[in-house]
């Protein structure tokens, strides 16, 4: 579902009527757009709505490509683990045999595999595994224009392999995953694949490429007054700083993201 769609099932689900939900935060007809996805809210309002409709952004972070099945209940579990990094308990989702019979076209599968190839590698399991599931997942794609979910694999795929050494493949991977990356317009999913490619430059000790991919990925999703992945992307630039020892640079970095964590209600991890 789109961002829109979300805000309207969870409006209906609650019975509530567009006007009652915009009051005291914007126009009705302002609503009408976004829930039809003509007009994309900036941060401070979409934060309002979410207020009004007690749902958490953590729902509305990764609404977008990242589906395995047509059940909405099933991909909003799914998502719930992956933005809590609850990593043991989405390899445990994937693997059950419901959430197999409900995959069923080649984008679900792609999607399938990509988380498998995350959790995989997040809890620990030979590196191998993750390795094998996200080829898999970069591998599906239709057509020459690579797709957020694409772009995401591939990253993903190289971050695995930075962490194993493997330099070279990993910075062939990276280029390929931000290759025009900007071609087709904004989404909050490109912030996860610019953070993960400043992630792979972390891992490989470039800390000056690091530092400027992070800042990169803060100015794009800044001039879209977005929120998803900004956090996160504080959290690294105080993983960068301490890597190379500026402790001022840490703390006034994770002092941002408190802040930042504590607004959006963005998770970030606690050790990379």
């Amino acid at each position: 579902m789109s961002l829109g769609s979300t805000l309207r099932k969870c409006r209906q689900q609650r019975s509530l009527t567009q006007q009652r939900v915009a009051a005291g935060i914007c126009a009705q007809s302002m609503l009408s757009a976004i829930e039809h996805d003509q007009y994309v809210p900036n941060a401070r309002l979409l934060v309002r709505l979410c207020q009004r409709l007690d749902i958490s952004l953590d729902r509305l972070s990764l609404v977008d490509e990242l589906t395995i099945s047509t059940d909405d209940q099933l991909n909003d579990c799914l998502q719930r683990y992956c933005n809590a990094h609850q990593y043991v308990q989405l390899k445990a989702y994937l693997q059950r045999p419901a959430t197999l019979n409900a995959v069923k076209t080649a984008t679900q599968t792609q999607a399938y595999y990509y988380y498998l190839g995350i959790a995989a590698f997040q809890t620990g399991e030979s590196s191998a595994t993750a390795i094998q599931d996200l080829w898999f997942a970069m591998q599906m794609t239709e057509g020459k224009q690579l797709t957020v979910l694409t772009r995401l694999a591939t990253v993903s795929l190289a971050v695995v392999l930075a962490k194993r050494g493997q330099s070279r493949q990993a910075l062939a991977l990276t280029q390929q995953a931000l290759a025009h990356i900007t071609d087709g317009g904004f989404s909050a999913n490109l912030s996860v694949v610019d953070y993960l490619a400043a992630l792979v430059f972390t891992e490989l000790a470039d800390y000056p490429a690091a530092t400027a991919q992070v800042m990169t990925t803060i100015t794009v999703i800044t001039d879209h007054q977005a929120s998803y992945m900004l956090a996160n992307c504080y959290r690294l630039l105080a993983e960068i700083a301490a890597r190379q020892g500026n402790d001022g640079s840490r703390l006034t970095a994770l002092q941002k993201q408190r802040f930042l964590s504590e607004l959006f209600h963005e998770k970030v991890p606690e050790k990379f």
